[in-house]
């Protein structure tokens, strides 16, 4: 067993690919938190991991009853919290999901406005080249020639 040298107590071991892949199998290969289907694609194949629901920082055991298929970015936002339960755990995480959501959601019509709004007007040096006099604010071009 890893010694976690914060606490000085050890931990149980990280799960192995064999042990893993039977967590994945025994819940379909979907996220337990989201619903994530990883046998839909690729992408959502190699996003699948498993989770410790009472995490090993925590002395959680390597116990099929404490391990879960789950998504990385789930597994991310759970981190190393602990929780009475696996349902408090999912609320949890699908409650800080959704808040990720809307704070991304609410800054992504900010970043395409401001985005169109500099395709629209050209930049200082677009303008001088266009009326035929070459103007650089870099600080090569301010170098003694």
């Amino acid at each position: 067993m890893p010694l976690d040298l914060t606490t000085l107590s050890f931990l149980d071991r990280p799960v192995t690919k064999r042990e893993g892949i039977e967590i994945l199998k025994r819940d379909h290969y979907r996220c337990q938190y989201c619903g994530l289907d990883g046998l839909a694609s690729f992408e959502n194949a190699l996003a699948m991991s498993v989770d410790f629901v009472i995490p090993r920082a925590r002395k959680g055991k390597k116990d099929p009853s404490n391990l879960v298929a789950c998504c990385r970015p789930c597994n991310m936002i759970k981190g190393t919290r602990s929780y009475r339960s696996f349902d408090e755990a999912k609320e949890y995480v699908l409650k800080r999901r959704k808040e990720l959501r809307r704070a991304w959601e609410g800054t992504t019509p900010q970043r395409s406005a401001q985005s169109a709004k500099a395709e629209a007007e050209p930049t200082p040096k677009v303008q001088a080249e266009k009326s035929g006099s070459v103007i650089s604010s870099s600080p090569l071009s301010l170098r003694q020639r």
